[in-house]
């Protein structure tokens, strides 16, 4: 599913045009990414949690030479799925 099959599913289940569905689509992303961004977690029970990790400066490979690399500190997004989602798939 893309996200072209998400606004159809939302402007069908809500009864709504696909425009409001991809504006309300389009809210909700930038919602979640703006919380992100600032550090915050996003919550949505049933569903699940999204945030956000520090990965430290970690030591690697340079697949095609071999060579050491250091690989930077960095922020990553992760998502932990809720019990009801979760119980959903199995």
């Amino acid at each position: 599913m893309n996200k072209g099959d998400i606004i159809n599913k939302i402007a069908q289940s809500a009864g709504i045009t696909k425009a409001q569905a991809t504006a309300a689509l389009g809210a909700t992303l930038d919602g979640i990414q703006e919380s992100l961004q600032s550090g915050e977690s996003v919550t949505l029970i049933g569903f699940g949690t999204f945030g956000v990790n520090h990965r430290a400066e970690r030591n690697g490979k340079n697949p095609k030479t071999k060579q050491p690399i250091v690989i930077p500190a960095r922020k990553v997004v992760s998502f932990k799925a809720g019990k009801a989602l979760s119980e959903s798939v199995r």
